[in-house]
């Protein structure tokens, strides 16, 4: 009987197995590659691990920046303090070698210019010709060709390099690499606590995009070298939050957003360039100045146009970035997120501050209903009500004494998040600062120097969020909710604004504090204010219930009496 035999059984080899593609993007990534290249300068100071260094810096400074606005850890602000120091140290060595870079470029090509020119070829001109390949360049293969300004720039140029070698050396050892090791493993926990991809990191992205809009229509409005670098940069920090944070538009968008930077690089690149050429002097001639001038602008032009192609017109590159991005309304909701957010870590009782606003709003909205005016529109003066409510008490988290006035500065510092009026956000600001102590008056040094109308509309919002702000002074969330029962209000100064609180007592620890906070508002309406407890809803509600119920049933013995007499009627008369 033949033998069968079975192949061995194969085991799976480690060497075979499908590795984990390497991640190369978020915030831990980059933190580790700032010390990894750290290293690789200090032995190297070549143009690319400077480059790759400084890459890996910009990225964390730019991730740190964003992140700032959903969490308010200070350690975000001295991670990116510190990196902006070595990063500007760095700057200037980077810049010499990128600049030695193209003049071995430039004098590459302008010295084959020179001999076709010189040998009467007149297909080439010295204004207009194309940069040669780099494999292609090399001066010293013509003869009598080397430009003179360009030997005298590449000594100047080497000179400098080794003096910024020295002070990028000096940097890197102040550099607290122990404490950056440190943040590398505390912040990208923080920065976790926000999905990839999440609504938050899109709002933050189209807040970059908005930002770098404005400064491309600038740029080609001016067409300034500044405006261009400004341009440059935010291009470049709106690619890091797309990148980093919303994986699915990184895979569509990455290789456009990379030729628009490295387009705009060079330009900045070669602006740099000319700038120091002229400031060393090293042309010898008018006519070698010209030439230089000449070749570098025409390589600029170049650069500048190939942008336009990409970011200019009906299916601009902008369009197609802007079309995945928040739209609409749901703009203003992001933003209203992303500053509870950026409150929730600051403020240590945040519920409290999410009732306020609830209370707040009920209040303002019952006063409108009895056709009270804000002196401002009122669309503004509800979304300042609203940040004033939400962010009043984040100065508490440096300390409970005076921190309405800490909390005034820290909104001001914060700015306003993309879909939030900056007007409204500074009202805000002043509203909360008066959200306890002090009152608010005209002759305050916050006030004195706004339009009047400004002046009643912040004083009538404070005398709002006081008197919410006191019917949570517990903190216990005993007051749910409020009403105000006379709803006419305009025309009637003499007669009491009553509200009714489910969930007030006269006799409760915050009635004292309620009966002192209601007096602004009172100020502000020119007629007393009144708080008495709202009747029970429930019992309310279940004698409405009852009574719908007994109207339902009379109702239904009625209809059914009704067809018994007609049945015994039509009876009979068949009888009959």
């Amino acid at each position: 009987m033949p033998t069968l035999h079975l192949p061995e059984p194969t085991v799976p080899s480690s060497t075979t197995r499908k590795k984990r593609p390497k991640k190369t993007t978020g915030l831990r990534y980059w933190m580790l590659q700032v010390l990894k290249e750290c290293e690789r300068v200090s032995t190297d100071f070549g143009a690319d691990p400077v480059h790759d260094l400084r890459v890996a810096l910009r990225r964390c400074r730019s991730l740190a920046d964003g992140l700032m606005a959903l969490d308010p850890n200070p350690e975000w602000k001295a991670m990116k303090k510190a990196g902006k120091r070595l990063f500007q140290r760095l700057g200037a060595l980077r810049d010499v070698q990128v600049m030695m870079e193209w003049v071995e470029k430039l004098d590459g090509a302008e010295a084959k210019v020179a001999a076709s020119v010189e040998a009467g070829d007149p297909s080439v001109s010295r204004a207009g010709s194309p940069a040669l390949p780099q494999s292609q360049l090399n001066p010293d293969s013509i003869s009598g060709t080397a430009d003179q300004a360009a030997q005298t720039l590449l000594a100047i140029l080497r000179r400098r390099e080794q003096e910024q070698q020295h002070e990028a050396q000096s940097a890197l050892e102040e550099f607290d690499g122990k404490q950056w090791r440190q943040w590398s493993k505390s912040l990208p926990a923080r920065a976790g606590r926000i999905r990839q991809g999440s609504a938050l990191f899109k709002h933050l992205a189209l807040e970059r995009w908005t930002a770098a809009r404005e400064l491309h229509n600038r740029a080609l409005r001016n067409r300034s070298q500044v405006a261009f670098h400004s341009l440059r940069i935010g291009i470049k920090r709106f690619r890091y939050i797309v990148e980093n944070f919303l994986p699915a538009e990184h895979k569509a968008w990455s290789n456009d957003l990379k030729e628009i930077q490295d387009l705009l690089g060079e330009v900045h690149d070669l602006d740099v360039l000319w700038a120091t050429a002229v400031s060393c002097q090293v042309f010898p001639d008018a006519d070698s100045r010209s030439r230089w001038r000449d070749r570098i602008l025409s390589e600029r032009t170049k650069r500048i146009e190939g942008y336009r192609k990409k970011m200019i017109g009906e299916h601009a590159l902008w369009q197609v970035w802007r079309a995945g991005l928040p739209q609409g309304k749901q703009i203003e909701v992001l933003a209203t997120r992303r500053m509870k957010l950026w409150a929730n870590g600051l403020d240590p009782d945040f519920p409290h501050s999410e009732r306020v606003a609830s209370l707040a709003l009920q209040l303002y909205e019952g006063l409108l209903a009895g056709r009270w005016e804000p002196s401002v529109a009122v669309v503004a003066a509800r979304s300042s009500l609203l940040a004033a409510a939400l962010l009043h008490d984040v100065g508490k988290s440096k300390g409970e004494k005076g921190h309405h006035k800490t909390s005034f500065d820290l909104i001001r510092a914060h700015g306003n998040p993309l879909g939030w009026k900056p007007a409204d956000m500074q009202r805000a600001a002043v509203v909360a600062r008066f959200h306890c102590g002090a009152l608010p008056t005209r002759r305050h040094k916050l006030l004195r120097d706004l339009f009047p109308d400004e002046q009643r509309a912040t004083i009538q919002l404070a005398a709002i969020l006081r008197l919410a702000n006191a019917l949570d002074a517990a903190h216990d969330g005993h007051i749910r909710r409020i009403q105000i029962e006379n709803v006419q209000i305009k025309g009637r100064q003499n007669e009491a604004l009553e509200i009714a609180a489910e969930g007030y007592s006269p006799l409760g620890p915050s009635a004292q504090t309620i009966a002192a906070e209601r007096h602004l508002l009172e100020t502000v309406l020119h007629r007393p204010v009144v708080i008495k407890p709202m009747k029970n809803p429930s019992i309310r509600n279940r004698r409405a219930i009852a009574f719908r119920q007994a109207q339902l049933s009379r109702a239904a013995l009625k209809t059914a009496s009704g067809l018994r007499s007609s049945t015994h009627a039509w009876l009979r008369k068949k009888n009959a």
